[in-house]
């Protein structure tokens, strides 16, 4: 019914935009929170390319906060499983990093992390597609010349 992710890197395979933008065509309610506030540029506009290209089928997108950095790295999935731990959403943390994440399946810590989830969105910006496909061509210019880079940062 839904994913909710929360990760201050959003940088994907091609494994997993294909198997997000799956569930995004399949009525999947697709969730996804990123930092209003980028402590890393080239990785925050790479984040916004992939957050883009999301949009596009269905995915609703927030920026946590007003020009702030969201540090959580969660998944909370139907009210049954979450994980929550050190891996961000991005190539490094799944091919090079050491990182560790707890998946829990419980019913309570995962309606927990869903209502954690959704307070946090009181407290975000959602970016619309329109609002996304509005932004100046400067900015595209950066999102596309990062999302080159992406396997390297």
């Amino acid at each position: 019914k839904y994913v909710y992710i929360q990760s201050p890197y959003l940088i994907l395979d091609r494994t997993l935009i294909d198997t997000l933008k799956i569930a995004c065509l399949s009525g999947v309610d697709v969730r996804i929170m990123i930092p209003s506030k980028p402590d890393h540029p080239f990785v925050y506009w790479a984040s916004c390319s992939y957050a883009g290209e999301l949009l596009k089928f269905g995915a609703k997108v927030y920026t946590y906060g007003n020009d702030a950095f969201l540090h959580a790295k969660t998944i909370v999935v139907d009210d049954y499983i979450c994980s929550i731990g050190t891996a961000n959403m991005d190539i490094r943390s799944f091919e090079l990093n050491f990182e560790v994440n707890a998946f829990m399946y419980s019913e309570c810590v995962a309606k927990k992390q869903r209502e954690i989830f959704e307070n946090d969105m009181k407290n975000s910006k959602e970016i619309t597609l329109e609002a996304y496909n509005s932004r100046s061509r400067y900015m595209q210019i950066k999102e596309g010349i990062s999302k080159l880079l992406s396997p390297l940062l």
